[in-house]
C-alpha cells in the first residue's frame, strides 16, 4: 500500500479538473442511493483506496468498500460497493472509475509479464515512462501486479543513457563524472547496445548494465561474460510474445516501459441500484 499523503493531492486535482464549478445536474439529487462496481473483464484489481479517497473528498458520509488490492477479478464480478447521497455518488463516479481502470490496467499487464517469466526467476521492472504526475500511482500498480520498481526519479540513481554518453564524450568519461557527482551509495548503471560497449562500461567501473535492444542470443552472451561482475538488466523491444525468451537467458531483470505507457485500461463500471 501507499500513504494517502501520496495521492490525496492527485485526487483533489482530478476532482477539480472534472467539475471545476460543481455538478449542476447531479447536485439536484439529494436522496440516498447505493451502487456496485463491476469488472468488465479478467484482470488484477488495483486502486481501491484511491477511488475511496475520491468519494471521501466529495462527501465524507459516503461509504465505500472494495475487494483487496491485487485480487484477481473476472467479467461480471462485483469489485466494490458505495452508498450515500445520490449527488455525491454521481459527482465522484467518473473520477473514481478513471483511477480504478487505469491502475487495474497497469497491474493486469504487469501480472501477465510476471507470469511469463516466473519459471526463470526474472524480475520485471517498470521505468520512468509514466503519465505526468501519476508516477507514484502507476508504479504502485506495477508492484500490485507483482513487478518491481526501477528508480522512481532522476534523483534516485544514475542511469547513463545514450544521450548522456554522447554529451560526456564517451562511456569512460561519463562513468567517471557519475562517480564524482553521485553520493557513495548510488549505483551507476550504463545503457549499452553492444557487447563491446558493455566491455567498455565494465572496465570503466559501472555497477550495472542496461542491455538495450539486444537479441536474446546477445543477452545470453552478456550474461555469460559479465553476469558475475555487474548487475544486468535487459530492455527494449521486449513484449509479451518474447519476454520468456529473454528470461531464459538468465538475465536477472527486464524493464518494460509499456507497463506504464501502453497498458490498456481494465473495464470497470459503476451501476446505481434502481
Amino acid at each position: 500500500m501507499i500513504s494517502r499523503l501520496e495521492y490525496e493531492g492527485i485526487v483533489r486535482a482530478a476532482l477539480r479538473e472534472d467539475a471545476p464549478f460543481g455538478d449542476p445536474f447531479g447536485s439536484s439529487f439529494s436522496g440516498p442511493a447505493r451502487g456496485i462496481f463491476l469488472a468488465g473483464g479478467r484482470g488484477v484489481f488495483c486502486g481501491g483506496m484511491v477511488a475511496a479517497e475520491v468519494f471521501r473528498q466529495v462527501d465524507p458520509q459516503v461509504s465505500v468498500t472494495f475487494v483487496p488490492e491485487g485480487s484477481r477479478v473476472s467479467r461480471g464480478e462485483t469489485v466494490g460497493e458505495a452508498g450515500g447521497a445520490a449527488s455525491s455518488l454521481l459527482r465522484g463516479e467518473r473520477v473514481a472509475l478513471n483511477f480504478l481502470q487505469r491502475l487495474s490496467g497497469v497491474a493486469s499487464t504487469t501480472a501477465a509479464y510476471v507470469e511469463r517469466v516466473s519459471p526463470f526467476g526474472t524480475r520485471i521492472l517498470d521505468t520512468r515512462k509514466t503519465t505526468p504526475l501519476l508516477r507514484v500511482l502507476e508504479k504502485y500498480a506495477v508492484r500490485t501486479g507483482g513487478g518491481d520498481s526501477h528508480r522512481f526519479s532522476l534523483s534516485d540513481g544514475v542511469l547513463i543513457k545514450e544521450n548522456a554518453i554522447r554529451a560526456a564524450g564517451g562511456i569512460p568519461v561519463a562513468v567517471t563524472a557519475a562517480r564524482k557527482m553521485a553520493h557513495h551509495l548510488a549505483r551507476v548503471e550504463v545503457e549499452v547496445e553492444s557487447l563491446e560497449a558493455a566491455e567498455e562500461a565494465v572496465a570503466a567501473g559501472a555497477d550495472a548494465l542496461l542491455l538495450d535492444n539486444m537479441s536474446p542470443e546477445t543477452v545470453r552472451e552478456a550474461v555469460q561474460r559479465f553476469g558475475n561482475k555487474v548487475l544486468l538488466e535487459a530492455s527494449g523491444g521486449i513484449h509479451l510474445g518474447n519476454v520468456a525468451e529473454y528470461a531464459k537467458t538468465g538475465v536477472p531483470a527486464i524493464s518494460i516501459g509499456a507497463l506504464t505507457h501502453s497498458s490498456p485500461a481494465l473495464d470497470i463500471s459503476f451501476e446505481i441500484e434502481p
